[in-house]
């Protein structure tokens, strides 16, 4: 769905997405619910439910889940007289808030048949109704603006686990047409950095999680960052080269995650053919050589920097190079679940890029009170740190101090490498 992965879904507009990125609360909560929404036409009801492994939720969920937060935190608890529109659907929607209570097992999300996908839509339309009210008292405004970025993360969840849901099928169904744009070929050279005291993480006016910040100082040594992400006619050199087949270049644990699943290549490739292929949302396409590499794990990112005799970077390091740069370039998802080519490499854009940091929480960091503390920090174990965007976020979603999470063996998400060096 970008310029690099090649994946152009064109749905008809419901949101004016703009306006997420300004204009009045109110006018950014009907783009980003309507966003939701314009990327589940295609679908049937039977697509919407359907879930491809316990990493993945099913389209539907989607829906009710982000609709549950605004039920729950906003109109529950602040809206007066507000009845729920039905009791029993929080032990169905909620997703991991222990303080909200008991709940569905993540496994068993596939097999809510009911309540149907018009059912989902219907509540939306209720709830959606029913924040009017809250939508422009500014006592609710960080509430509504963490609301916004939920939903957004969960339109991007959206796109990759309906991905991996159609992948199952053998007919291997698209779902939406279209045929990929060929990449512009990746740029060579290194952007360099003296290093030095770096400040890390949010500042200024706008949102962001809990997890950006404390703002605080690092330490950099002289480093450099690959002007492009690595290529898919790179990761085909490194397979021909016998990447996979190497122990010398693998970690202890991707070494025996390899062995384990039998892995040869990343998520969605298919070489049983000549023509070299992966499968899209718009079906099996064609693989460009000279799009970025995507649906990788931190293993085999970690391997092929090893390969390639360079490395992963740190997140400090991919964050001080990218202060002040232009975190809308990059090819994004827009109001209509479509992705168009801004002509801009930069640091933000097709995929997330791995980084070699543990995620952890920051000098100082505090959870928010309440459920909502839940949020980020308990999440804080054994996974890593990726930075930028990919061709599923939503524009204006991401800035140089956010960071996104995974485990190291997870990659159905659209994720990617930059390689660095030191200098």
């Amino acid at each position: 769905m970008d310029r690099q992965t090649q994946e152009q879904s064109v749905p008809e507009p419901h949101a004016d997405l703009s306006q997420s990125r300004g204009g009045t609360l109110a006018a950014r909560f009907r783009a980003t619910r309507g966003l939701s929404e314009a990327l589940v036409v295609p679908l049937s009801d039977a697509d919407a439910t359907i879930q491809s492994m316990e990493d993945a939720s099913p389209a539907k969920w989607h829906l009710a889940h982000t609709t549950w937060f605004w039920e729950t935190f906003l109109l529950r608890d602040h809206a007066a007289d507000y009845t729920l529109f039905d009791a029993d659907w929080p032990f169905l929607f909620n997703s991991y808030y222990e303080a909200e209570g008991e709940r569905i097992a993540r496994f068993a999300r596939g097999m809510l048949s009911r309540p149907s996908l018009d059912e989902v839509l219907h509540w939306r339309a209720h709830v959606d109704k029913a924040m009017a009210p809250l939508l422009d008292d500014p006592a609710h405004a960080g509430l509504i603006e963490l609301g916004l970025a939920h939903e957004q993360q969960h339109q991007e969840l959206l796109i990759t686990d309906i991905k991996h849901a159609l992948f199952q099928n053998p007919l291997g169904p698209a779902m939406w047409d279209g045929e990929a744009a060929p990449a512009p070929g990746p740029e060579s050279g290194w952007y360099t950095h003296p290093g030095g005291v770096a400040m890390i993480g949010h500042q200024g006016e706008g949102f962001a999680f809990d997890n950006e910040g404390p703002r605080h100082r690092v330490l950099l040594e002289p480093f450099a960052l690959a002007h492009s992400l690595v290529t898919n006619r790179e990761w085909q050199q490194f397979i021909d080269e016998g990447g996979y087949r190497d122990p010398r270049l693998w970690l202890s644990d991707g070494w025996a995650w390899v062995g384990a699943q039998d892995i040869e290549a990343p998520l969605y490739w298919r070489k049983e053919t000549e023509r070299g292929e992966h499968f899209t949302l718009q079906g099996w396409q064609v693989r460009d050589p000279d799009a970025p590499v995507t649906h990788i794990s931190y293993y085999e990112a970690d391997a092929f920097a090893t390969w390639a005799g360079a490395r992963l970077p740190t997140e400090f390091e991919w964050e001080a190079m990218a202060q002040g740069a232009d975190a809308a370039a990059g090819n994004q998802l827009d109001s209509a679940g479509a992705v168009h080519p801004r002509g801009s490499e930069g640091l933000f854009g097709d995929c997330w890029q791995f980084t070699r940091s543990a995620y952890l929480p920051y000098p100082r960091f505090q959870p928010a009170a309440g459920a909502v503390g839940e949020y980020n920090g308990k999440f804080m174990s054994g996974q890593f740190v990726l930075r930028g965007a990919s061709c599923a976020t939503v524009r204006g979603h991401s800035r140089s101090s956010y960071r996104n999470f995974f485990y190291p063996h997870q990659r159905w998400q659209f994720t990617g490498l930059r390689l660095a060096k030191d200098i």
